[in-house]
């Protein structure tokens, strides 16, 4: 085949553009994206050859090589992995196929270190090569294929790349970078391997460079012949505990999960039993921009006897934790493990229930030991943790302990469950909530008045999945959990029998106007009543203790979907001085009635079916009240 010019795709042009110009200060990242990709590379040749061992026939034993040449003032980086053919080459260097690539550019921030640190995330690692270089050439033959069968992939980085026939004598990729004049610092062994044993000490394949020695006649260093080893080589996950430093625990996170950040904490444990498997396991400092694609693909990476299988193992964490990054490596399982496998076998369950109490088990310790860093985890990843209540049955009561929410004692979400527990006050039978759009709405809500009357602390939910986690979380520590919007507030002993006998009383003196109101608001409302749970506000609105709250209907309709039509019962509060007003001119009784169940809508953050019709109103109502 000839010599080819093509067009990178437009968004590998604006990745060019921005390594090129913009990343000049993080520009040591390149080496580490390259020998992790050289990496991948070889651990899929390993994974293909056990279903074809003639694709390794040849290779040699696995490696990564990194040179340099001063004069010509080139770094190359080799790997004798699994290698591309022609197409290939065209479809991995040309195009950027991960989806996310407009997430990637609106996730730049301006911040040179951060955004350098999205590379690796979204798969555009290759691209770092032009931060350093005014041009890259690639050398790739595909496993399986002859010596005379290998491509040339070259770029100036400037639009456009050519591919052309090649030899090469054996199988794999051999990536060099023509340096720019400027950073020429690169075609030097100290520099090199110093950023090997920063990024890359943890990659389960030596990394090869030439020794070099001092040579006094020429006054300078001189490379031998002689290649050496300059990484562990061996994965991290399957050295003993006491034989690795935090430190390199730390790097092993950011080069797996593509992140800057050190984790927030990590358990490593060799598990024995029916299952065995070794697992390494991580809790990020931050959620990635893609969290709530619940199809994203997401989970551990699967290596079994340390051959690497897939990246995105998710039959082994439940989907509430796909916030977790690490390894788990198995003994157990079928080299040619497939994800039907996955799903179904036996092993595979032990695995992932024994991952998930590891997880959970380190949140425990985070929550009880590092308060201010699980407050950090709680406000990343908080909402998704909610998940698991109605996902994991078997843990549930683990989970509902973690959980975190503001309430009329705290604005920020740091109480717990049973922090709440421990406060309520003697004779208080229920854990109480409120649930609204946010913090402001659910704090200013007129259904809190007589719990702060009376002293009593209430969750404030805010978040949109709070609706639905409340349909799997009834109750805790024996106590149920209770809406202060739903039903009749019945505050048991804490109400005391002279205030019982006073709203009987009234509910009867005020009975005549009830039936008057609900007359007169027919359709619109179930039922009108008088209220014990307003001290300030005149009206409020509620529904029945086991039917869909107005703010699950409001979020339903808001994502498009279909809601019951749940008609609300209004309250009164008959102390108010609005409500004796009505009591006392029957002849405003209509306007009052309608402004009153529209007021207590708006309080609630609903919307008007006729604003128009509630605007005359009050406009009738001030003109009569000038009068």
């Amino acid at each position: 085949m000839s010599t080819e010019t093509l067009g990178f795709q437009a968004e590998v042009k604006q990745l060019l553009h921005l390594m090129i110009h913009s990343l000049y200060s993080n520009k040591e990242i390149f080496l580490r994206e390259l020998v992790s990709n050289a990496s991948d590379a070889l651990d899929k040749l390993r994974f293909e050859s056990i279903a074809n061992a003639e694709l390794a026939e040849g290779a040699g034993e696995p490696q990564i090589t990194v040179s340099f040449d001063k004069a010509a003032k080139t770094v190359t980086i080799a790997d004798n992995g699994i290698g591309m053919s022609r197409e290939e080459a065209i479809a991995h260097l040309g195009t950027i196929a991960k989806s996310g690539t407009k997430e990637f550019f609106s996730k730049l921030s301006g911040d040179q270190q951060k955004d350098a640190a999205l590379i690796g995330q979204f798969g555009v690692g290759f691209y770092s090569s032009f931060i350093v270089a005014h041009k890259v050439t690639v050398l790739t033959r595909r496993a399986g294929t002859a010596f005379n069968v290998a491509t040339r992939w070259e770029s100036t980085g400037e639009g456009d790349f050519t591919v052309e026939p090649a030899e090469k004598q054996s199988p794999g990729t051999e990536i060099t970078l023509h340096l720019r004049d400027d950073d020429l610092e690169f075609a030097d062994r100290w520099r090199l391997s110093s950023i090997i044993k920063k990024y890359s000490d943890h990659v389960g394949f030596p990394i090869r460079m030439k020794k070099q020695e001092w040579d006094k006649d020429a006054g300078e260093y001189k490379l031998l012949d002689e290649w050496e080893t300059v990484n562990q080589a061996a994965s991290l996950w399957t050295r003993s505990k006491s034989d690795i430093t935090d430190e390199q625990y730390t790097e092993f996170y950011k080069s797996l999960a593509h992140d800057m950040q050190a984790p927030l904490a990590w358990t490593h444990n060799r598990v024995e039993g029916r299952s065995e498997y070794t697992q390494l396991l991580y809790l990020p400092a931050k959620a990635p921009f893609d969290l709530w694609d619940r199809d994203r693909p997401a989970g551990v990476k699967l290596y079994v006897k340390r051959v690497f299988i897939m990246d995105d193992a998710k039959e082994l964490m439940p989907v509430y934790l796909r916030f977790v990054r690490g390894v788990i490596d198995s003994q157990d399982l079928p080299l040619n493990v497939s994800r039907e496998i996955l799903q179904e076998s036996r092993d595979v369950r032990a695995i992932r229930e024994g991952s998930t109490k590891r997880v959970l088990s380190m949140l425990e310790d985070l929550a009880e030991n590092r308060k201010d860093d699980y407050a950090g985890f709680w406000k990343e990843f908080g909402q998704v943790l909610k998940e698991g209540l109605g996902e994991d049955f078997a843990n549930q009561e683990r989970i509902a302990k973690l959980l975190r929410f503001a309430s009329t004692s705290a604005d920020e979400q740091t109480v717990s469950l049973a922090d709440y527990v421990s406060r309520m006050k003697e004779g208080q039978e229920a854990v109480y909530y409120i649930t609204a759009d946010s913090l402001a709405a659910a704090k200013a809500s007129p259904h809190l008045e007589i719990f702060r009357k009376k002293g009593i602390e209430v969750l404030l939910l805010t978040d949109r999945i709070d609706e639905w986690m409340l349909s799997h979380l009834n109750e805790f520590d024996g106590k149920p959990l209770a809406s202060v919007a739903k039903g009749g507030v019945d505050l048991g002993k804490l109400e005391d029998e002279e205030e019982k006998k006073a709203r009987e009383e009234t509910a009867e003196q005020f009975k005549e106007l009830i039936e008057g109101v609900k007359k007169v608001l027919g359709e619109r409302v179930k039922d009108v009543r008088t209220t014990s749970r307003l001290t300030d506000s005149p009206a409020c609105l509620v529904v029945d203790e086991h039917e869909m709250s107005a703010n699950l209907q409001r979020l339903l309709k808001q994502a498009g979907q279909k809601a019951p039509d749940v008609k609300p019962i209004l309250e009164i509060n008959p102390t108010h001085p609005l409500v004796s007003r009505m009591k006392a001119d029957s002849a405003r009784i209509e306007d009052l009635s309608h402004v009153l169940l529209d007021n207590a809508l708006l309080a609630e953050g609903g919307n008007l079916e006729d604003p128009s019709a509630y605007v005359a109103r009050i406009n009738k109502l001030l003109l009569e009240l000038g009068a």
